[in-house]
């Protein structure tokens, strides 16, 4: 047996060492970096970074952990910030950045925001942005900021994305509201701006009703001259359309007519094989109704009484079936009940017999002994017997008138009590009326008592 337990011991070592390099295999979510550290291989860095896949883990020298590549917004929103201009300008900006998916910029990640919660990460690119935005800004026009935003956009980008590359984070995005200063001076732009474009638009404006008043005259013009030449043509054309209107009604009448004697004698036709077809139908109708009639009467009477016939037949014989089957299941509990009384009657009697045949033997084999030993048994009860006779009589009340004209120095009182212990139905008695004989020595035999009497006195003479 000792080398089959080896084999069940070996097995299992063999699967949990199998499970456990299973457990050691790590996939990488495609919105994670999964980043292995401890011994790497010796390549020279501090982790490895795998983007998407899986890797095992080995244990003890290496372990891993997740950088998250979800975007993380930044609200920058700064202020007093000095232009090339020496104007001091607020420009509220929004950026969106993200870890990269770059292989230096994973690198740089895991070496610098590997442990990082989000918010320390979002307050270590805060810095980044705010400094860089400085930087871009002070080497900028008002005009550049606030006219030129792709321009300004992309210094911004440019600046930005090369220190936060350093972290290992990338610039997703950025946006650019409305960018205010204290002087005024942006304001000012605009007005000038607008009042420009309001002259342009009127001289336009002017220009293009110009333009608008001598193209309505041509219109007008030629509006005339095509409607003069339209309505010549017109009447040409009508004219012309009432000569073929004549003429095609002249041929749709002679169509018509042609048409009308064909129509009648093709009607005339059809309505002689109508009528011979309908006759043939007629007597067609006739026979299947016949036939119909035939199954009608035959559906209406005799199917209903052979479907009557066997319906009784099969309740017929369901009753019997039931009938059979209650006395089956009568007869079945009858046996089965007095089975079980006489099995539990043998029992009690077997009982019973095996009882008494101990008690013969106990008796040293003499049965009048053991019947002794069994009355010695049942004696209370037999006595408690003769006093329950008298037990529940219920008497309320008794006056015994004493005249002292006792006997034998017997008082009535005296003779009531006795004669009421009289009233118990005697030993003796009990035993004949159950078919037994009571011992010699409970029945207060005189000739018992003498026998005694002389046995006391040998002892005592003795």
């Amino acid at each position: 047996m000792q080398p089959v337990y080896i084999i069940i011991i070996a097995v299992v070592v063999g699967f949990i060492l199998i499970t456990s390099l299973i457990a050691r295999y790590k996939r990488c979510p495609s919105d994670k970096i999964l980043v292995v550290y401890g011994n790497t291989g010796g390549s020279g860095s501090s982790a490895k970074c795998i983007h998407g896949g899986g890797v095992f883990i080995w244990p003890v020298i290496q372990d891993y952990a997740f950088l998250s590549l979800k975007p993380i917004s930044i609200e920058a929103n700064l202020t007093n910030a000095l232009s090339l201009q020496n104007i001091r300008v607020d420009v509220p900006c929004r950026f969106t950045v993200g870890i990269s998916t770059e292989s230096e910029s994973m690198n740089n990640a895991a070496e610098r925001l590997l442990g990082l919660s989000s918010a320390q990460i979002q307050e270590l690119a805060s810095d980044i942005l705010f400094g860089q935005l400085r930087l871009v800004i002070a080497t900028m026009t008002i005009e550049e900021i606030n006219a030129d935003r792709d321009k300004f956009l992309e210094s911004v980008s440019t600046n930005v994305e090369a220190e936060l590359k350093k972290i290992g984070l990338k610039l997703i995005n950025v946006n650019v509201t409305d960018i205010k200063d204290e002087s005024g001076y942006i304001e000012a732009l605009g007005r000038e701006a607008a009042a420009k474009a309001i002259n342009e638009a009127k001289v336009s404006v002017a220009v293009q009703e110009k333009i608008g008043e001598i193209g309505k005259a041509e219109a007008i013009r030629d509006t005339r001259i095509k409607t003069a030449e339209a309505n010549a043509i017109a009447v040409k054309g009508e004219n012309q359309s009432k000569i073929e209107i004549a003429n095609s009604d002249a041929i749709r009448r002679e169509k018509e007519a042609e048409a009308l004697r064909i129509a009648i004698s093709a009607e005339k036709v059809q309505q002689a094989k109508a009528l011979q077809e309908a006759y043939a139908a007629e007597q067609k109708a006739e026979a299947a109704r016949a036939e119909r009639e035939r199954s009608t009467q035959q559906a209406n009477v005799i199917v209903p009484e052979e479907i009557e016939k066997q319906r009784r037949i099969i309740e017929a014989q369901a009753e019997a079936e039931k009938v059979r089957e209650n006395a089956k299941g009568e007869a079945d509990a009858i046996f089965v009940k007095m089975d079980a009384e006489a099995r539990g009657l043998f029992e009690i009697l077997t009982k019973q017999a095996g009882g008494y045949d101990k008690v013969v033997r106990a008796a040293g084999g003499d049965p009048s002994k053991a019947y002794q030993l069994l009355l010695i048994e049942k004696l209370p009860e037999l006595i408690k017997t003769q006093v329950e006779a008298i037990k529940n009589i219920k008497i309320d009340k008794v006056t015994v008138w004493d005249g002292l004209n006792g006997h034998d120095g017997k008082t009535s009182t005296a003779n009531y009590i006795s004669g009421l212990l009289k009233s118990i139905p005697p030993l003796n008695d009990l035993f004949n009326m159950a078919g037994l004989d009571l011992p010699n020595y409970l029945k207060g035999n005189p000739v018992v008592e003498e026998e005694a009497k002389e046995v006391k006195e040998d002892d005592g003479q003795q």
